[in-house]
């Protein structure tokens, strides 16, 4: 077991450099949960992370942040992690952010609220840091992705826009010209 973890330590740690300046908000109201998971998001190679306590601050902060993941707990006074899922998803509109789930509620019907409200992953506490590096880091590389997508989708959008232009311009010369 010990040797396929190491395997499996192995082929992640290459992908840490891809990530490392990809912002992480972790938002829980346990202090001791956001310590735990800074440690490990810090021995992964993650530098850009920040942490929420009180969940009132949360959307403001992955707003400004610029989060490309969320990691959320469900079960927090004032604003509970539900509402902040769904207010990340409706903020979010097309973009594709990824929203892990941190709870201890193992419970079937709370899986399924979560991932029907648009949570992307959930993870169980205890966490166990290899799981969560890992499914932080194929969360991560489909957010890269994304982006990528949209930058060249908008470079293609900006390339037809000018090539429509010239095509315009171009008619009205040969319009003068006939004329």
């Amino acid at each position: 077991m010990n040797s396929e973890r190491e395997n499996i330590d192995q082929r992640w740690l290459p992908n840490a450099a891809l990530f490392s300046k990809m912002k992480i908000v972790a938002i829980d109201d346990e202090p001791a949960n956001l310590a735990l998971l800074e440690d490990m998001l810090a021995e992964g190679g993650y530098t850009r992370v920040k942490t929420v306590v009180d969940s009132r601050l949360a959307m403001e902060t992955c707003v400004s942040f610029e989060a490309d993941l969320v990691l959320l707990d469900l079960m927090m006074p004032h604003v509970d992690g539900f509402t902040i899922l769904e207010s990340l998803r409706a903020a979010a509109g097309e973009s594709f952010l990824p929203i892990i789930i941190l709870t201890a509620d193992a419970n079937e019907s709370t899986k399924l609220r979560v991932l029907r409200a648009g949570a992307t992953d959930f993870l169980l506490k205890p966490f166990d840091q290899l799981e969560v590096l890992l499914r932080m880091a194929n969360l991560l590389e489909t957010r890269r992705l994304h982006l990528q997508l949209d930058m060249q989708l908008a470079a293609y959008a900006d390339a037809v826009r000018e090539r429509t232009s010239e095509l315009r311009e171009a008619q009205l010369q040969l319009q003068k010209a006939e004329c």
